[in-house]
Formats: C-alpha cells, sequence, structure tokens
C-alpha cells in the first residue's frame, strides 16, 4: 500500500514508543506505510537518522513534514485527521485524558527501567523495588480514576478509545510479561486494551520478528 503517510519504528517485540502512534493509527483506521528499523543493529543509528536528527523512534513522515516523539505524532494526528476522535468529546474529560497521558510521557521511569518491554516472554512474579511499587500502584489509580469518572459509555479510561488508552497500551503489555497482579477494574481495562484487534495485530506481528534482544530480560530479581 503506497500513501503519504510513513510510520518508522523499531522492533515491534521490545518498542514501547512504537507501539503509542502505531497503535493509535491502526485503530482509528488511518492507511500508512511503516519502516521497520530493529534495535541494536551495526546500522541502527545510522538508519534511523536518515529518519529523524533526534537519533530516535518513532517517526512520522505525512508528505513533506516529518514529526518525531509518540506524543507529538498522535497530537498531529489528532489535528490533521480530525474526522476521527482521538480524544474525548467531552472538555473535561479531554482535558483529564491529555493530562494522564502527558504523565504516562514524562514519568514512571523505574517502571520503564525495570520492566522494559518484551512481548515474547511471561516471567514469574518477583519482588520489585519500592520505586518501581509505586510506579505500579500509581498506573493503577489512573487506570481507576478515569474508568469511575469517564468510561462508563465503554471498556477504555474514557468509553471509546483515545490517545490516552494508546500511551498506557504498552504498561499494559508490562503488566502482563512480569505477571503484575492487578485488581478487578485494572484487569478488565488491560483486558480490553489487550483484545482490541489492532493491538492483536501489533503482538501477532511481533511474534514473527526474527530478532531477540537478550538483554531486555530482566535479572532473576529486581
Amino acid at each position: 500500500m503506497a500513501t503519504d503517510l510513513t510510520l518508522v519504528i523499531a522492533n515491534k517485540t521490545y518498542s514501547s514508543w512504537s507501539l503509542r502512534p502505531w497503535l493509535a493509527l491502526t485503530h482509528f483506521d488511518v492507511s500508512f506505510d511503516e519502516i521497520v528499523i530493529p534495535l541494536y543493529q551495526d546500522d541502527t543509528s545510522s538508519e534511523i537518522r536518515k529518519h529523524s536528527p533526534a537519533g530516535k523512534v518513532p517517526v512520522l513522515h505525512h508528505g513533506s513534514i516529518t514529526v518525531w516523539e509518540s506524543m507529538a505524532i498522535m497530537d498531529y494526528l489528532a489535528d490533521a485527521f480530525y474526522d476521527r476522535r482521538w480524544w474525548p468529546a467531552d472538555p473535561h474529560a479531554k482535558a483529564h485524558a491529555r493530562t494522564i497521558a502527558a504523565e504516562m510521557h514524562a514519568s514512571f521511569g523505574p517502571l520503564r527501567n525495570a520492566m522494559a518491554m518484551n512481548l515474547s516472554k511471561i516471567y514469574p512474579a518477583r519482588k520489585w523495588a519500592d520505586d518501581v511499587n509505586s510506579d505500579v500502584i500509581r498506573v493503577q489509580e489512573v487506570w481507576r480514576d478515569a474508568r469511575s469518572r469517564f468510561g462508563a459509555d465503554g471498556d477504555f479510561m474514557f468509553g471509546d478509545f483515545t490517545i490516552a488508552d494508546a500511551m498506557y497500551a504498552p504498561v499494559v503489555a508490562r503488566f502482563k510479561t512480569y505477571a503484575i497482579e492487578l485488581d478487578a477494574t485494572c484487569a478488565a481495562y488491560a483486558a480490553a486494551i489487550l483484545s482490541l484487534p489492532a493491538m492483536q495485530k501489533w503482538t501477532a506481528e511481533a511474534a514473527e520478528e526474527p530478532w531477540v534482544i537478550d538483554h531486555y530480560a530482566p535479572p532473576e530479581s529486581i
């Protein structure tokens, strides 16, 4: 398929930041081409820099326009394809969705560092450091709060799927990989994300990838 929209991403098994805009594009049925640049290859850096001066993925090309960084890409898409409902329609809900999306973008460093996204593995439950546990607790607070206040009309944080859900989808995948115990509300939300057709497509395509990155496996205890 040839389109004027191309998303440059890294390995689907491991790249949480690539997943976010890919998931949104696919869910909202926006046609795009994709370029996959596998991580930790000899030419990874040079290949990425052909698309972005920042040297990171994801990168979106839309005609002559180039946008890099996941949140910027999805904000751009919401403006460019305004016939889709990327954010909640209600101003209060939209403000909240933007806030928690930004929180995911800017926070949760301990969780990211300890629980690398790895769709090829399921690890047994283990003990985590206090700062990681705090992040796990906060993520579930975010989900419960949004679901209770804005999610009555659907299975996602704001009822229908939005950019906010795309931002938290990789954390859902991490919680599955690392056997994080969830309460009933959060488990139902996680199940909705994992059952999303776009998420299942990404996961299936990740399973077909030939690349394995050994250091994405965690140590025995953290």
